[in-house]
């Protein structure tokens, strides 16, 4: 499966670079079509596969207006409920020809019944080319349902306003929005279109990341983003987000959705969904620029700090071993 789509400016910051939350969105649909055709094509209850998880995908180059963006699609694994769907992004210049890749991303979709939103039906199962991919593809179904277990524990957390806060302070770039979920938004189910939801969040971390340094902020990366519930049209959801780490050059921005069931349900708020944003900062002519350091006040800021620099720490030594990897 694969689909291309022009950039516009409409797509775009100030500057004319892409924003993350587009290209986000456009991976996930690519996603969803493909594992809701896979999931339907034996006979059996109809189904549309929801989004479940997205690995962790690096923003490898900045993408511009005017440029092609081009999205490919493969299912890699399938267990008995869920769907891993690889996608490729590549931005092409249609004046040049010139081509390059811009995203790798990896989501994990499950089907639920359009009769019974809350029934996970079974998943036809795929052939694999060697037994290793079907062993590789399993090692990989068991980290990330390890980790979402983990993510769903630390989710208590809350973003409270601060008044007065000083410049380059938790405080000073938190920002939230709020937004009623329409029928525009949603899948055949009346639930959010997890493509939706990832460009509200990508929006809110580039507020916060551009309050914090006052220039051109481009997403960098997006850590693993766990939907933990399903948001249903007509709630109105609440999306945060603050710093948590500043590196020379990157800012980590925690960013959480809270979902608000107003019509007909009973039901209190809930988190429905939660990730980590990397930003950078960007020159006039796209050189990377140093990033203010984020000035932390208290325990739990400085705890979050720590954290944060663990996480970027770990990205960075894989990175630089998968450097090594390649020049050998």
């Amino acid at each position: 499966r694969s689909f291309g789509r022009i950039m516009r400016p409409d797509d775009a910051n100030i500057a004319g670079n892409v924003h993350g939350g587009t290209i986000l969105k456009m991976i996930e649909e690519a996603g969803a079509i493909i594992s809701t055709r896979h999931c339907n094509s034996q006979a059996g209850e109809p189904c549309v596969a929801a989004l479940a998880r997205v690995e962790r995908t690096d923003f490898l180059s900045p993408m511009c207006i005017g440029e092609v963006a081009n999205v490919s699609a493969e299912i890699t694994y399938t267990s008995r409920h869920s769907v891993e769907v690889q996608v490729n992004v590549m931005s092409e210049n249609i004046l040049t020809g010139a081509k390059r890749v811009t995203n790798k991303a990896t989501l994990w979709y499950v089907p639920l019944s359009l009769k019974n939103v809350n029934k996970v039906l079974e998943v036809p199962p795929i052939q694999y080319a060697r037994k290793e991919q079907e062993d590789e593809g399993k090692k990989r179904y068991e980290e990330q349902k390890l980790d979402r277990l983990e993510t769903k524990q630390r989710n208590g957390d809350v973003i409270l306003p601060v008044i007065n806060p000083e410049p380059h302070t938790v405080g000073y770039s938190q920002s939230s929005l709020i937004h009623l979920v329409g029928p525009s938004d949603c899948t055949l189910l009346g639930f959010v279109h997890g493509g939706v939801t990832m460009k509200l969040m990508d929006e809110v971390a580039g507020i916060v990341a551009a309050r914090h340094c006052k220039t051109n902020i481009v997403t960098a990366s997006v850590d693993a983003i766990n939907f933990h519930e399903k948001i249903k049209k007509g709630c109105v959801i609440t999306v945060s987000g603050r710093m948590t780490f500043t590196s020379n050059k990157s800012m980590e921005i925690e960013v959480f959705v809270d979902a608000d069931p107003f019509v007909d349900e009973p039901r209190e708020r809930y988190r429905a969904v939660s990730a980590f944003f990397t930003y950078v900062s960007l020159s006039k002519e796209g050189k990377p620029l140093p990033v203010p350091q984020l000035l932390t006040e208290t325990e739990d800021e400085k705890r979050r700090f720590e954290e944060g620099k663990g996480r970027y720490l770990q990205t960075k030594a894989k990175r630089q071993a998968q450097m090594q990897q390649s020049a050998q």
